[in-house]
């Protein structure tokens, strides 16, 4: 029987994703909850059911929403790209927050601020023709039922997105597992594996970005470092 102390694990969807699509659909509640686990879900800023303003400056500060849901306990923070970011974001400030961390779909992209590829996607989502097509694969992500495709191009307008350092990932104290596909544009882990004090990463094979939170290879490797695995 696990310890009825065990915090809660708090799951942070991607842009233009939601908990319920990111975490419900693909079985991680149910599999963390039938592992004895509270799961706290969280909609980011513009995204499912939270509000969705137009104002870039209004998303400066995604973490938020994930501190009012957690409260002020430490918990198992996941998180997918965008909640990935939003959760080292915190980490690396209010280190005190986290028990354990897993963040998905993440990697080099955190040091590199790609800032002609973030234009490019923008665009799209704001209707321009492209024929990138990671930019259309984010348009289309953009238009999926129940999103706000002028907020979520207000998110990548934010002011506040400047990329991660070592020194301030040097402040995450907390065991930190990194799971990326192997075709996923955010890789290689490896720069940020080094910069975090106690961090290990997992490949998913034949995983790109987009799928890495319907993986099989991705909830088996979460789920056990949770310490939260069946059996």
């Amino acid at each position: 029987m696990r310890p009825v102390s065990e915090p809660p694990v708090v799951l942070v969807h991607g842009w233009g994703g939601s908990y319920a699509r990111t975490w419900q659909q693909p079985g991680w509640q149910a599999l963390l909850e039938d592992a004895g686990r509270t799961v706290v879900g969280v909609d980011l800023l513009g995204h499912g059911n939270a509000p969705k303003p137009h104002e870039p400056e209004a998303y400066a500060d995604l973490t938020t929403r994930v501190v009012e849901a957690a409260g002020d306990d430490p918990f198992d923070g996941v998180g997918f790209s965008l909640g990935a970011f939003t959760l080292l974001d915190l980490a690396c400030r209010e280190p005190w927050r986290f028990r354990r961390l897993a963040v998905l779909g993440v990697g080099r992209n955190l040091f590199e601020r790609d800032e002609e590829r973030t234009r490019r996607i923008v665009a799209a989502v704001e209707g321009e023709p492209s024929d990138d097509v990671t930019a259309q694969l984010f348009a289309q992500y953009s238009r999926q039922p129940g999103n706000d495709p002028v907020a979520l191009a207000a998110i990548m307008k934010r002011p506040s997105t400047s990329a991660f350092s070592a020194a301030a990932l040097a402040a995450v104290t907390c065991p930190v597992l990194v799971v990326l596909g192997d075709k996923d544009f955010a890789g290689p882990a490896d720069q940020l594996v080094d910069a975090l004090p106690d961090a290990r990463s997992v490949t998913v094979r034949n995983c790109d970005h987009f799928a890495t939170t319907e993986a099989f290879g991705a909830i088996d490797a979460v789920l056990e470092f949770l310490e939260a695995a069946p059996g």
